[in-house]
């Protein structure tokens, strides 16, 4: 598995991966344009994203609509550290959202591959060459 990050002026800085292109961008108040997404928030919204899938999956195996059905994601900063402390996602279920699905929804979401990385996170290595 290989990515490909390149640099298009100014703060703009773009991956390649697996046939797709990401753009990221800093804020105007970082020295950027502000023409996407930081990377960092790319980073908060893999975890959410990755938890919808696993949602809507879980939903699509049962016959159950995903109408009216959302995440809410919110995180808590630490002034100290400069950095999230705590992520909550908290799964909005429409009102007929079946009652003997949800504890087995949450044990799904929790298996996000996203939410899985960041407990048992990987080696990084970062080098020249």
């Amino acid at each position: 598995m290989e990515m490909i990050i390149t640099f298009d002026g100014a703060k703009k800085v773009i991956a390649n991966y697996n046939g797709h292109t990401i753009n990221t961008d800093q804020s105007i108040s970082s020295g950027g344009n502000n023409s996407a997404s930081t990377p960092f928030d790319l980073f908060l919204a893999s975890l959410g994203t990755c938890t919808g899938i696993v949602v809507k999956s879980f939903c699509d195996k049962r016959d159950i609509s995903t109408n009216g059905l959302k995440l809410i994601q919110n995180m808590e900063y630490d002034n100290t550290s400069h950095l999230v402390s705590k992520i909550n996602i908290e799964i909005q279920l429409p009102v007929d959202f079946p009652e003997k699905y949800k504890e087995a929804l949450i044990n799904s979401a929790e298996l996000c591959t996203v939410k899985r990385h960041l407990i048992q996170p990987p080696q990084i290595n970062i080098c020249t060459k």
